[in-house]
Formats: structure tokens, sequence, C-alpha cells
């Protein structure tokens, strides 16, 4: 079981995927192995990636662990949604606007809609988000909720969450700070472990690759963690080795090593 990460591991920052890294995860897909995409990114902004690898068959973890799709070229829609966690988003909302004033938040709810403060919108989101007060996203169920600032760093809003007593991850985008936070005990680890009980797969034949705070739990689940060249030191602090960056095609060599 090979989880492997998208932006900044499968993509660079400007969302490309190089034709090495493409053709080696193809590969990969092409072996045999149960390949399953594992990312931040929500259902729409997941499936080109799915398409770019040649995965038809399998799963996916999106919105970081919160949705899990089953991938099957014969349905309609070449997926299905088999897994969608939501939770009550109001006292998150509430304690980080008090903690975290500047910032833009966003939120994906339970039908794969977003909505959004401020005109905030990311390619992450797979779909133009809805303009709404903040009072409206209170009211909504939501899968995942994302918060934004220019002006806050990744400390700040680690120090923000643990203030508020809340259950999250954050990770940095670029030169900016960026926060999800997902039902509580939601991860990619999560919704990755449900998958292996699934398939019955071993413990010891998974491997996950990824470069984010959002992979921590991802990377100290597999038998086998790989840490991209450009991840911060408590990323690789969990993984088994660290590849090159991804500017550097970091993925080719460890994607080829399962094939070979």
């Amino acid at each position: 079981m090979v989880a492997l990460d998208v932006d900044g591991t499968l993509v660079n920052h400007d969302g490309h995927m190089s034709r090495g890294v493409r053709e080696a995860a193809q590969s990969v897909v092409d072996s045999g192995h149960e390949v399953v995409v594992s990312t931040g990114r929500s259902l729409g902004a997941t499936l080109p990636i799915i398409e770019l690898i040649g995965l038809t068959k399998g799963y996916a973890v999106c919105s970081n662990g919160a949705v899990t799709l089953r991938i099957d070229a014969t349905l309609e829609d070449g997926y299905e949604v088999i897994d969608r966690v939501t939770f009550n988003p109001g006292p998150a909302l509430r304690a980080l606007r008090t903690k975290l004033p500047t910032a833009k938040f966003a939120l994906e709810d339970d039908e794969g809609s977003f909505l959004s403060t401020e005109r905030f919108q990311d390619a992450s989101f797979g779909v133009e988000a809805q303009g709404v007060d903040f009072e409206t996203m209170l009211e909504a169920t939501a899968v995942r909720v994302v918060v934004f600032s220019t002006e806050n760093t990744p400390e700040e809003f680690k120090e923000a969450i643990d203030a508020a007593g809340l259950h999250g991850v954050t990770y940095s985008v670029g030169w900016t700070a960026w926060l999800d936070i997902a039902a509580n005990g939601v991860t990619k680890a999560s919704a990755l472990e449900t998958l292996r009980r699934k398939l019955d797969i071993d413990p010891a034949q998974t491997v996950a690759m990824g470069d984010g705070r959002n992979d921590i739990e991802m990377l100290d689940w597999a038998a086998r963690a790989v840490a991209m060249g450009q991840a911060p030191k408590e990323v690789i602090a969990v993984a088994h080795e660290v590849t090159g960056t991804v500017d550097e095609d970091g993925a080719v060599p460890i994607l080829r090593s399962l094939v070979a």
C-alpha cells in the first residue's frame, strides 16, 4: 500500500507534475501496488492527479482524511465517496476568529461545496467557493475548515489552535501560513488505516511519502516513511528516509524503488 501526498510531493507549488514524476507514479500503479493518493486537497482538486498517474481502480484520501474515494472507471463518475467525516465548525471558527482576527476562513461542507469569507479562493478547493458571511459559515456542517493568513506564521497558528483547545494540523504553503481543521481524530493516517484493514494489507507493507505537517501522522503510520527534501524539520523527524526536494523530482527514486 503506497500513500502519496500531492502538493510538494507529486506536484510542485505551482501545481505542476513533471514528466519524470508522472511516469514513475504510473509505473507504480501499473505494477499492481495499492496506490492511494493522500492529500489535503478536496475531491475536485484530487481527481486530476488521479487521472495523471493513471489510477483507474483503487482509493484516494482527500481533505486530509475526511473524505475517502473508491476509484473505479466503470462507475458513472469514475469514483464514489465511501466515507465523509463531518463536524460542527462553530466552536473552532469562533475560537480562531478571536485568536486570529485578520485571517480568512473557508469551509468544505458535507456536500463538497465551499463557503468562504472575503472571497477566499484556492486551487486546492477544486470548486469555486461561495462567498458568505461569518454567521452563515457557523451554521454549516463541515468536512474541514481552512484558515489562511499572510500575517501569521505556522508557529502562531499552532499557538492559536493549542490555546483554543482544538484538533488540527498546521503546515506552510509557500511564503504564507495555512491551517486545516478536521473532525477530532481525522487525519490522512486514520483514513489510510481504515483502508489498510479493509484491504487486509500487512502493516509492514505500507509506504508513505510527503512533505507537510499534515503528513506527520501518515509518515508515522507507514512502515517505510519518506520525507521530501524541503520538508520542515518536524516532518523529517518522523521519517525513515529523506529524498530530494520536489523541484529535484525527489519522488522519482522512491517510486522507482517500489517497482524495482
